[in-house]
């Protein structure tokens, strides 16, 4: 029998958030609720979540503050932000400190359970894939989400970037489009844009291409995606 999703809500409105909570149990997921970050926080940080839904404006620890002590301590739970604000520049500083997924204030009830369900599956995916990868001096494991360069400079990946590389890798040599990374990642395509899927690109270059201006593993095809190759390979796709 598959064990029930356990997860967190934090969320000072108290009426919204017990709300959240019985219409989550009501779809068959355990649920805990905090009603401040700096509560969020200590859950999240002594009891294990399949996911932790939480608000950017809280007193105490704001939800962005929250996510990004998370991953410093190393927690990578999918992290899901509720908020009143959202604007592009609002929900790229979300994804930047390591959230997962942006719902607007106020949302329909379907709507937010249907992003649940795409996190929890995403989550399935990332977990039953391969371990780790291994390619010209770089070792990147994606359980522990720390990575080690060809030139032994140590790296600890956010979920976004370990799941990107694990889209690409799955599909070693084929051409993954920027649509199929939007699905496989984020499981929707209202956003981020496909933008933000390069960025993700060129961090990931930065940190384990010898040469990130001339990439020979991370390839970009120009209009339509990116192809990743184990062994070196000169780009050829974007003329």
């Amino acid at each position: 029998m598959t064990r029930a999703a356990k997860i967190l809500v934090v969320d000072d409105e108290t009426h919204l958030a017990d709300g959240i909570r019985e219409n989550l149990a009501a779809e068959g997921y355990q649920t805990v609720v905090a009603y401040d970050g700096a509560a969020g926080f200590d859950a999240a940080t002594t009891e294990r979540f399949d996911l932790v839904i939480v608000d950017v404006m809280m007193p105490k620890m704001d939800g962005l503050e929250v996510c990004a002590s998370m991953r410093r301590e190393g927690i990578q739970t999918p992290v899901l932000f509720l908020t009143v604000k959202g604007a592009p520049e609002d929900r790229v500083r979300g994804f930047e400190v390591g959230g997962d997924d942006y719902l607007t204030k106020p949302f329909h009830l379907k709507e937010l359970l249907l992003r649940v369900a795409a996190i929890l599956r995403r989550s399935r995916w990332y977990d039953e894939a391969q371990d780790a990868l291994e390619f010209d001096g770089n070792r990147i494991d994606f359980k522990t989400y720390k990575a080690r360069a060809w030139g032994g400079t140590e790296h600890n990946l956010t979920h976004k970037e370990a799941m990107i590389v694990q889209a690409l890798a799955e599909r070693e040599s084929e051409i993954v489009t920027r649509e199929d990374i939007l699905d496989r990642v984020w499981g929707y395509e209202v956003f981020p844009s496909t933008r933000t899927i390069d960025n993700f690109i060129v961090r990931v270059r930065k940190r384990f291409e010898r040469d990130p201006e001339r990439p020979a593993h991370f390839h970009t095809v120009r209009g339509v995606g990116y192809r990743f190759t184990r062994e070196p390979e000169e780009q050829n796709l974007e003329a």
